[in-house]
């Protein structure tokens, strides 16, 4: 009797398991449809299993850290499982149940590169072809891979797809979309950006800092965004990842990766003003494995303006090359070509008064500059890394890169007061050239580690770039015009004769830097982390230091699911080249940025939304007197303290399925300590931005409809009349409204539409900039046509 109840219960559990088994074989070939935006590899994992009903079991260390590509698409929860896992150093292996297991691959598993692939997430999700207007992780701000909720400071991203959307090509067009910061004209073609009533004077590329401390552009702000992935704005201090920089914001481009599959676009565009644009965009493997990824992207367009002989040629080239090595270590080398030549350049904007001291009314199209003036504008970089994946979940990247700058500008505009009365005038000349070489290297690894039960991020590392400007100028004429009113820019191009003048600065900088976060419980977790900086300055501008530590600390703690409050702290660090009235340059600007706020977090990460209250206190800001050094001809500063208050509140990603929004609205006030008097007021202490898409449901679902609007509060600054005397220029509030339609006319063909201030709204993109003034661009179009290969 005992041997055939043994049977029997053999039996029943055989049938139990044979059912189970046979249940998970079913459900794992059942076909389901997947919508799961990038992110963190523990979510993912968890976000399929849930949706196919299955049992999936890990230990939580193995997956720490590490980060998944979006799963979209109609497939069977195994291969979704192993699109997650690709690329992750883990494998995927069945349970005697019929679940699953996930496993590190064992050093003696056969598995093909293309199978096993090592992806590049050490700068967070890459974001195109997610679809989203949200990324899913960033590492900017603190090396650390975090959602925007882990990350405990407020950063801004614009993604693939927000720019295609709306037709962002250039850095301008994307800045003047980003919640929080704000362009301002130096002429028609040349720019300078803001936040948090600072100017951004710091760059990163793939997160490497590369340092500008010229008021001139110099390829910088004339960058073409075909080579791009997405643009991050660091608000605030970055000196953990940057070391010396303005207190403002740091702009991080990320590149465009190659594909895995054979994939590309190209384009043709036409807009008002015999505006034309084309590009070609082609990725994917060069060999049967895919352990070899290539991609090229070019962009040419040629574009005429509302000012009167002003137009533009842009070019861009743009090509990457990935190689995986071995199973985890991938090889990437890349360089990339921008080059920009205007005629027709504003220098200075139009004069603001005439010799009665009546301001000067013209139309939006006059154009002060000459028909040859030009500012010719370039870029060249070249770069490399090396990843590496280690099976206990760390990583690791060396990055090295070369990049020239250089600015060429023959300039002649009408920069002095007319003649109210005969309209003579004269027009200022120059001609100028500069160059910059940058090289940076930077290494860096990172990953999990165990201590007191949890599992906590570790990353450190070493970064350094070399900075070399150089600068010549010939003479500064002057050429008498007889009449401002009936300038059509043509004069004879003056012989500027031998170079008078000469620039140079060499910048060097080395730091060590380290970060952590310790997960203190399942909603408690800390940040800390801290850079050494040796900072030397040569050339011109002569200053030296060493050792300087810019610490950073950041706490997050969630409220529930949906909610976290933050807080973090970091030091500012900011050399500067401005002088004083002994002609000495000032001591570095230094002092604390504070940052507290609340976040949110929605559909597995796809709507984010932050409520940030910042303080900036500095010790020694530089600030003009209005006087020039008669002798020497420079403008003379003086250190104050001074105290920056503000709030900024955003919302980005998908409202609901087929809704994208990117929305902020920034309030900011910058004081003198001592006087209680505001700084800056030429930046508006409100402004908001909005803009959203939406594709229509049901038999309408290939047409998407959109728009946006900005709103920029009031500016003003003190500044000279024609008499000499003291006027305040001021520009009031105003609105500009942008609209977009897009028809998917097949799978692969599309055309979108954009307006850009759909109500011919007349502004200032500048008001009181040497005393001149600029108008902002009056209603405009362009067409899109795109095909997806």
């Amino acid at each position: 009797m005992p041997f055939t109840r043994s049977c029997t219960l053999t039996a029943v559990l055989a049938a139990a398991v044979s059912c189970l088994q046979t249940s998970a074989a079913m459900a794992q070939q059942q076909t389901l449809f997947f919508d799961l935006p990038a992110g963190s590899l523990a979510s993912t994992l968890n976000g399929i299993a849930r949706q196919g009903n299955q049992v999936i079991s890990l230990d939580p260390a193995l997956v720490a850290g590490k980060q998944a590509p979006a799963i979209e698409g109609e497939m069977t929860t195994t291969q979704a499982l192993e699109r997650a896992l690709a690329g992750s150093g883990l494998e995927l292996r069945m349970t005697e149940t019929g679940g699953f297991s996930v496993q590190p691959i064992a050093l003696g598993d056969t598995m093909s590169l293309d199978v096993m692939r090592v992806e590049d997430n050490a700068l967070g999700t890459i974001t195109e072809q997610t679809k989203s207007y949200t990324p899913g992780t960033i590492a900017s701000a603190t090396r650390l891979v975090l959602t925007p909720r882990e990350t405990p400071q407020t950063v801004t991203v614009v993604t693939r797809q927000h720019m295609d959307d709306f037709n962002l090509t250039d850095i301008d067009k994307v800045i003047e979309h980003t919640p929080g910061v704000t362009l301002q004209r130096m002429s028609n073609f040349r720019s300078l950006y803001y936040a948090r009533g600072y100017p951004i004077r710091n760059f990163q590329y793939d997160g490497v800092p590369t340092f500008d401390d010229s008021v001139n552009s110099m390829g910088q702000t004339s960058s073409d965004m075909i080579q791009y992935d997405r643009v991050e704005i660091i608000k605030g201090a970055s000196g953990l990842t940057t070391g010396a920089g303005g207190p403002g914001a740091t702009l991080n481009l990320v590149r465009k990766k190659p594909t895995h599959e054979f994939s590309g676009h190209a384009t043709a565009e036409a807009g008002r003003w015999d505006n034309y644009r084309t590009e070609w965009d082609v990725g994917g493997p060069l060999n049967e494995s895919g352990s070899v990824r290539g991609r090229i992207a070019t962009a040419f367009q040629d574009r005429q303006s509302f000012q009167d002989h002003a137009k533009e040629q842009t070019r861009a080239l743009y090509g990457i090359l990935e190689v995986d090595l071995t199973p985890q270590m991938m090889w990437t080398i890349g360089g990339n070509y921008d080059k920009r030549i205007p005629n027709g350049d504003m220098w200075g904007g139009i004069r603001l008064f005439d010799s009665n001291n009546k301001e000067v009314d013209v139309s939006r199209s006059f154009n002060p500059g000459a028909t040859w003036a030009y500012n010719e504008e370039f870029s060249h970089a070249f770069f490399t890394q090396l990843d590496h994946s280690f099976d206990n979940g760390w990583s690791s990247r060396l990055y090295y890169t070369f990049q020239k700058n250089a600015y060429i500008g023959k300039l002649g505009s009408l920069s002095a007061t007319p003649n109210a009365d005969n309209g003579n005038t004269t027009l200022q000349t120059g001609y100028y050239r500069y160059k910059t070489r940058t090289q940076a290297l930077e290494g860096y690894a990172r990953g999990p580690f165990e201590l007191f039960g949890r599992t906590h991020e570790l990353v450190f590392g070493f970064s350094g770039y070399h900075n070399h400007h150089k600068g010549k100028g010939r003479s500064y004429l002057q050429l008498p015009v007889d009449n401002y009113w009936e300038w059509e820019g043509h004069i004879q191009r003056p012989d500027w004769g031998a170079i008078r003048s000469r620039t140079e600065d060499r910048i060097n900088q080395r730091a060590y830097y380290a970060s952590t976060r310790l997960s203190l419980t399942d909603d408690l977790a800390v940040i800390l982390g801290g850079r050494v900086t040796n900072y030397l300055r040569g050339g011109d501008s002569n200053m030296h230091e060493s050792g300087e530590v810019v610490p950073f600390a950041g706490i997050t703690y969630d409220l529930n699911d949906n909610f976290s409050v933050y807080a973090s702290y970091t030091k500012i660090f900011m050399p500067q080249s401005a002088r004083d009235a002994n002609n000495s340059v000032l001591d570095p600007d230094e002092g604390d940025s504070y940052e507290v706020g609340f976040k949110g977090e929605w559909f597995n990460g796809r709507l984010n939304a932050s409520l940030a209250y910042f303080e900036i206190r500095q010790d020694n800001r530089a600030e003009s007197t209005g006087i020039r050094d008669p002798e020497l001809n420079y403008l003379i500063y003086r250190g104050v303290k001074a105290k920056s208050k503000g709030i900024e509140l955003e919302i980005t990603g998908e409202l609901m399925p087929d809704w994208n929004i990117q929305a902020g609205f920034t309030h900011q006030v910058i004081r003198e300590d001592a006087t209680n008097e505001k700084l800056t007021t030429y930046q508006p202490e409100n402004q908001f931005k909005i803009y959203t898409t939406y594709r229509l449901p049901g038999i309408l679902n290939k047409l998407t409809i959109g728009g946006g609007a900005n709103y920029q509060g009031t500016t003003w600054s003190d500044g000279t009349d024609a008499f000499g005397g003291t006027r305040q220029y001021r520009q009031e509030a105003f609105w500009l409204l942008n609209a977009m339609g897009k028809y998917q006319v097949s799978d692969s063909v599309s055309a979108t539409l954009n307006i850009n201030n759909l109500l011919d709204k007349y502004y200032y993109s500048n008001y009181g900039y040497g005393n001149g003034k600029m108008y902002g661009e009056p209603r405009n179009m362009m067409l899109t046509t795109r095909w997806d290969f």
